[in-house]
C-alpha cells in the first residue's frame, strides 16, 4: 500500500475582511466624496461586490446608492472606454 501524500502547509494566511464603514463608524457614505467611491469601482465603471470589499450588507447597499446618485449627477461615469 502506498502512503497518503502530506499536503504542503499553507504559504499564505488570509486575512479575514472587514467594513471599512464599520470600523470607521462613518454616520454615511457620501456621493460627493469621489475619492472614497472611486476606490469601490473597477477600471471600467463597475460597482465592486462585497465579497471583494469586505463590506457588510447594509453599507454595501448605502454605497451603490451613493455611487448611483453620483453617476446621475455626472459626477462619475457609467463606463470608461
Amino acid at each position: 500500500m502506498e502512503k497518503p501524500q502530506r499536503r504542503s502547509p499553507k504559504k499564505f494566511q488570509h486575512r479575514r475582511k472587514f467594513c471599512k464603514f464599520c470600523s470607521e463608524k462613518t454616520p454615511y457614505i457620501d456621493y460627493k466624496d469621489l475619492r472614497g467611491l472611486r476606490s469601490y469601482t473597477t477600471e471600467r465603471g463597475k460597482i465592486l461586490p462585497r465579497r471583494v470589499t469586505g463590506n457588510c450588507a447594509l453599507h454595501q447597499r448605502e454605497l451603490t446608492v451613493a455611487v448611483n446618485r453620483a453617476r446621475n449627477i455626472a459626477l462619475l461615469p457609467y463606463i470608461e472606454k
